[in-house]
């Protein structure tokens, strides 16, 4: 049997944070694997690798479906949707972050279904259980079985060996025994769950269509199938969803401060998201309107490297009085065509994907506004493409702090000698990159453009910025174990 191909990466992938999953579950609406798809549609920027989906129906019981690809390409077949049937159910498209990275499994792939004394229960997860290692080795001890390489799996099994009397209650169970970030969606025969980790790490939204009930990572995915925005799941919060009960809550975990990802805000999710009530764009073009503030520089045109620094281009361009210009575009079909690109297509590297606006760049200087810089190469090449189309000075504004460590929570991080805020310092990023001038937003300008007025509180941050900080909300046990160092305290 030939192995099933991955959607190509795009060339500069690895230059980029991934957040690795997005969930969705769907109760009380006919046909409810089909509002899981078309959600699950809206959030494939939160994964292209895998996506599935689990539904149940009273008279045929759980039915699953997992595949590579996206989700374009695999959920809107009418014969796979049929197979599908149900008021229920709940999906999951994936990056991998634990497990096997760029070389998944078709067992990888969530949500992980149970069949346990109660019932069957389908578990999807967006984050990551920094604690992953040693709960699996404890439960392989005591005969569990895993059948994937995925951290979440734990949940199932502990979920299994639970004593208690309903499903929820053993996931709950399950989840006081597990650290890390976790915003999870489930379902039994008859109710969809969702919980959020203590610290909020990963988002996860409430949203009604009709009488039916639906769990989001994101509100743009309520938008797609035209549900309403009820509430955001609150961090430490479950709910248990029933057509006969609606909506319960409760807050089974030890109460904490939130911290919730600021990364999300400035790159993962959509612009046309909600979060914490604020619209993304809005926040996105405000850490441009800080940017401006905090590294003015005389140059002839603001320019955004689409699409992540499209709003903060913005931002600044407003600010700082310098128009803005679409010099650089994007193709948009990319990325279905080099199925396997030849080694002369592969070195053509960001020009398959982006191309400079020749007539407008040509003897100006260009500011460039970016989400991040992680690995840099990409930087490089997009600033000798600016160069080539006769540009005269090259100005990157970058519309986040320097990323100098890994994340541990659900994002894919390149290991932290291979970022390269981790070995340089701002003048030295700015002469390897060879522009005439680099500047990143400021971690305090960053909370003001999220709407903390007064900056971070150094005390008690909060947001989880432990990316940009070094300062880890949740200790990694896992990366610890394997010679992880954290920063030391100051």
């Amino acid at each position: 049997m030939s192995t099933p191909q991955l959607p190509p990466a795009h060339p500069f992938d690895d230059d980029k944070l991934r957040e690795e999953c997005g969930i969705f579950g769907v109760v009380g609406i006919t046909d409810a694997a089909n509002f899981v798809a078309l959600g699950l549609h809206a959030l494939q920027h939160r994964g292209q690798e895998a996506g599935g989906i689990v539904s149940h129906d009273r008279d045929q019981g759980f039915n699953s479906a997992r595949r590579f690809g996206y989700v374009r390409d695999n959920f809107t077949s009418q014969s796979l949707m049929e197979t599908l049937p149900g008021p229920l159910a709940i999906g999951h498209v994936r990056y991998s972050t634990t497990g096997s990275k760029g070389n998944t499994a078709i067992r990888d792939v969530q949500p992980f279904f149970g069949e346990f004394s109660l019932g069957g229960a389908a578990v999807a997860h967006n984050g990551n259980i920094t604690n992953a290692n040693a709960l699996r080795r404890e439960l392989i001890e005591r005969g569990s079985i895993f059948q994937s390489s995925s951290d979440s799996e734990c949940i199932i099994n502990l979920m299994a060996r639970s004593m208690a009397r309903s499903i929820p209650d053993r996931m709950e169970e399950a989840l006081r025994k597990v650290e890390g970030a976790f915003s999870v969606v489930a379902m039994t025969r008859t109710k969809l769950i969702g919980v959020r980790d203590p610290l909020g790490v990963r988002p996860l939204v409430l949203g009604q269509l009709g009488d039916g009930w639906i769990l989001s990572s994101e509100t743009c995915a309520l938008d797609i199938i035209g549900a309403d925005f009820v509430r955001e799941i609150d961090p430490g919060e479950m709910v248990v969803i029933s057509e006969k009960n609606g909506v319960e809550s409760h807050f089974p975990f030890r109460q904490r401060k939130p911290r919730f990802c600021i990364f999300e805000h400035v790159y993962f999710s959509r612009p046309d998201s909600i979060l914490g009530g604020r619209s993304v764009y809005e926040t996105r073009r405000q850490i441009g309107v800080e940017l401006a503030r905090e590294a003015p520089v005389e140059a002839d045109l603001v320019c955004p490297v689409p699409d992540s620094g499209t709003p903060a281009a913005i931002g600044y361009a407003h600010e700082s009085g310098i128009p803005y210009g679409m010099g650089i575009i994007r193709n948009q079909y990319m990325g279905r065509t080099f199925i396997e690109p030849t080694e002369q297509i592969r070195n053509m590297g960001v020009r398959l994907k982006l191309n400079v606006n020749r007539a407008l760049i040509k003897g100006k200087r260009v500011i460039l506004v970016d989400d991040s810089v992680v690995r840099g190469t990409t930087s490089r090449k997009i600033k000798e493409m600016i160069l080539d189309a006769g540009a005269s000075e090259v100005h990157f504004r970058i519309a986040s702090p320097p990323t100098a460590w890994p994340c541990f929570y659900g994002v894919y991080t390149p290991q932290r000698e291979k970022l390269l805020a981790a070995t340089m310092s701002e003048e030295e990023m700015r002469d390897h990159l060879q522009v005439d001038s680099l500047r990143f937003i400021s971690l305090n300008g960053l909370y003001r453009a999220v709407g903390e007025a007064g900056g971070r509180n150094d005390l008690h941050p909060q947001y989880c910025d432990a990316c940009f900080s070094g300062e880890y909300p949740v200790r990694p046990a896992d990366m610890l174990e394997q010679g992880f160092e954290m920063k030391a305290a100051e």
